[in-house]
């Protein structure tokens, strides 16, 4: 999903600053180094998204530069930091991008003008994808995008609802998320951000897991089918032969020692091969078991 969102082509610059404005809001921190100066810089997961904010930032000016680390914890994966120092200019545009206030005070969620457009709220959840986002495959299909606040995640889900995508928020211990549920949601904010072979991967594997799913159901119903199948035969047998061990069989009527023979000659098939071997309606030919069961059962 990143690798593919990473590139996404960007071809106008409300689009680039609102996805700027998300990758910030959702990986980014500003460090006050005293005399009134500020920096900020981006935590990544992936080389990719980094290169791409780099790109992004210079192409308004900015100059920042990529950095390294290796995790302490998990799996000890190289993590990508870019440092943007307080430049003019680099302030002016955090500011454009709803990041910092006039005052260079953080903002949680960035003004109304940054998403006013539909390709600029598709950049930014996207950006916000790239920022913080994790997608969890079938059969646990789960995507999240982790916001600081309950208030972050809330104005990712308003802006998805905009563009017919629901999203839902759930609150953790030290943070939020924003989250889709279920393969519409997942696949449709895939597709609006640009992650289109992501959403068609997951489609495809969406109707291949249905389909399995029927087969499973049917091939169950069957095997329950043939088990009760099997159990009635079995039932309709020993009947059979009681009657025959107490010599009540030759006193029947000819339907219920037809019947009877059928019964005793084909041990297991089922009463609908049965009726359609005496081209009897099935309906009668099971009164008729059933009728031999109630005799059998009666003391002698």
């Amino acid at each position: 999903m990143h690798e593919e969102l990473a590139h996404v082509a960007l071809k106008r610059d409300c689009d680039r600053l609102a996805e700027l404005s998300a990758l910030f809001h959702s990986a980014g921190r500003a460090h006050l180094e005293g005399k009134g100066k500020i920096s900020v810089h981006l935590d990544l997961g992936g080389g990719a998204v980094a290169r791409r904010a780099f790109s992004a930032l210079r192409a308004f000016g900015v100059s920042s530069e990529i950095r390294t680390y290796r995790q302490r914890a998990f799996n000890r994966d190289n993590r990508y930091q870019l440092h943007v120092p307080g430049s003019p200019r680099a302030l002016q545009l955090l500011n454009e991008a709803g990041v910092l206030d006039a005052g260079l005070a953080p903002i949680e969620t960035p003004p109304a003008r940054v998403i006013a457009r539909a390709c600029c709220r598709a950049a930014y959840l996207r950006g916000a994808l790239l920022g913080s986002g994790s997608l969890s495959a079938p059969p646990s299909l789960h995507l999240e995008i982790r916001t600081t606040s309950v208030e972050g995640a809330i104005f990712l889900t308003e802006i998805a609802a905009r563009e017919g995508i629901e999203l839902q928020v759930a609150e953790r211990d030290r943070h939020a998320v924003a989250y889709a549920k279920g393969g519409d949601a997942v696949t449709g904010l895939l597709a609006l951000t640009g992650a289109s072979e992501a959403a068609l991967y997951l489609a495809e594997r969406s109707v291949i897991g249905e389909a399995r799913a029927g087969a499973n159901r049917l091939a169950n119903a069957d095997q329950a089918n043939i088990a009760r199948a099997s159990q009635a035969a079995l039932a309709q047998l020993r009947a059979v032969r009681r009657l025959q061990r107490r010599g009540e069989l030759e006193r029947l009527s000819p339907p219920l020692r037809e019947a009877a023979q059928l019964r005793l000659n084909n041990p297991q098939r089922s009463v609908a091969e049965l009726a359609q071997r005496a081209q009897i309606p099935k309906p009668t030919l099971h009164g008729r078991l059933r009728r031999l069961q109630e005799l059998a059962t009666k003391s002698h």
